[in-house]
């Protein structure tokens, strides 16, 4: 902003007679105030501006203005000047009384008509200010400071009442009392963290996970719990093959099951033939012992989704998947069942009735609330309860963050759990996958156990 300097001048007005003139001792007149106020008009007219530029000998180029306002009830006037210079408005706000007095007589027909004149006799002359008037920098600071914290506050408050994502546990439990029950933090270049960092943060929340589980009961009563989300990209696929390597590393004989039927990828991040799965066993093409691979040299099986069929839905809601299901829960400690999301299918829905309990994974500044709300109602409505939630993608706290003093020395070379002895199993190389030994008989005894152990030995490298 350009610099404005401004000066003030006091000036009183009063009238007098021509001098030699008849009258001049009869008659006196006084300024009133309709005159004043008359002063006070003309003094921002061109005819004053005009001429204190005469005056003062300024050309077209020096800009300036002048007001003036009158204090009380007296012939008394205060006159301000701003100019780009002190001395300039110094200049026109003593010029400006002068000049006024030299056109006033023009505007009052009664000081005219008795040949009275006015004069300007200076109270308080204007002196040249010290500082510019405008802009005052801390005023504009203040200002503007004040504006800031509205306009912000004004702001977050908008973004918060816009914004519906879901941006940590607080604004889940706005949607539903069931538990958090782990806060996984993002890891897109390692998505599987049980493997290829299984000391770190990531690690540690899938094995939180794993305990919390079993505090909600999910994991018994029919030894299966489906992980599913309302959106796709949230992260459920990661979840559940983290979550059964950490309980086949806890000792439990884990089946993950892919049965997202649409958009299968659990197999192609383990590494596994995905050709034949579960689509061909419930079709009759393979033996459910042939299509559930061994995952290295792991208490871990995979059943991965085989071909992707026309009839997803129909083929999750038939009845030789509620057999096979009930066969798979007696055979393993725990089946992990992978799903597609709520939302686009109702397949999660169908998934739910199968297995003993469904975890949600919500993708944190991804799935908005009204996405997993509605997602949480459709799963109500079909008489599936949400056991808990994982908070997937989320930030690392300060409690996360000081994790990373256990895991500053590297594991052994051996100690890793895609290499780690197995008890009483005869070590694989990590490619033989689909070729390794089937180890002992499951814990939970009956005829579909007995089955699969008696193929598991006529069969080699098949469950």
């Amino acid at each position: 902003m350009t610099p404005t300097y401004t000066a003030s001048a006091r000036v009183y007005f009063s009238t007098e007679a021509p001098r030699g003139g008849p009258g001049q001792a009869d008659n006196i007149f006084l300024i009133t105030t309709a005159d004043l106020e008359t002063y006070i008009e003309v003094m921002s007219s061109p005819l004053l501006e005009e001429a204190i530029r005469e005056d003062l000998a300024l050309d077209d180029g020096a800009t300036f203005s002048v007001t003036a306002a009158t204090p009380g009830n007296t012939p008394v006037l205060d006159i301000t000047a701003t100019a780009a210079t002190p001395e300039l408005a110094a200049g026109v706000a003593n010029a400006a009384g002068p000049q006024l007095a030299e056109v006033a007589q023009q505007f009052s027909l009664l000081l005219a008509g008795a040949g009275q004149s006015v004069a300007s006799n200076p109270i308080d002359p204007a002196t040249a200010p010290a500082s510019p008037s405008s802009p005052d920098v801390r005023r504009s600071l203040a200002l503007g400071f004040l504006v800031g914290i509205a306009a912000g506050t004004g702001l977050a408050f908008a973004q918060h009442g816009l914004d519906r994502r879901i941006r940590d546990a607080s604004d889940l439990r706005q949607l539903s009392e069931q538990p958090v029950l782990a806060s996984v933090p993002l890891d897109e270049q390692h998505p599987v963290v049980m493997v290829s960092r299984p000391r770190g943060v990531g690690a540690e929340s899938i094995r939180r996970l794993r305990t919390n589980l079993k505090f909600v009961d999910v994991a018994t009563a029919r030894h299966s719990v489906l992980f599913t989300s309302a959106l796709a990209g949230e992260g459920k696929t990661t979840t559940a093959i983290n979550l059964a390597i950490a309980m086949s590393d806890a000792g439990s004989r884990v089946l993950l099951v892919d049965a997202d039927l649409r958009k299968p990828t659990v197999a192609a991040n383990l590494g596994l033939p995905g050709e034949v799965g579960l689509t061909t066993a419930l079709l009759g093409e393979a033996e459910i012992e042939d299509a559930a691979q061994q995952w290295r040299d792991s208490s871990l099986y995979v059943l991965p989704a085989g071909p992707i069929p026309p009839n997803p839905s129909e083929l999750i809601g038939s009845k030789a998947m509620r057999k096979l299901f009930k066969r798979l829960s007696r055979s393993f400690d725990v089946l992990v069942v992978d799903s597609p999301p709520v939302l686009p299918v109702v397949d999660a829905v169908l998934l739910g009735k199968l297995t003993g309990g469904t975890v949600m994974v919500v993708g944190l500044d991804k799935i908005r609330k009204h996405h997993l709300g509605a997602a949480l109602g459709a799963l109500e409505t079909a008489g599936v309860p949400v056991s808990g939630f994982v908070l997937n993608k989320a930030p690392l706290d300060g409690a996360a963050a000081s994790y990373r003093y256990y895991s500053a020395h590297p594991l052994p070379a051996d100690s890793s759990p895609a290499e780690r002895p197995q008890r009483g199993r005869r070590r694989q190389p990590a490619d033989s996958a689909r070729s390794v030994d089937r180890p002992s008989a499951p814990s939970a005894a009956g005829p579909g156990s007995e089955r699969l152990a008696d193929v598991a030995h006529a069969r080699p490298g098949r469950v």
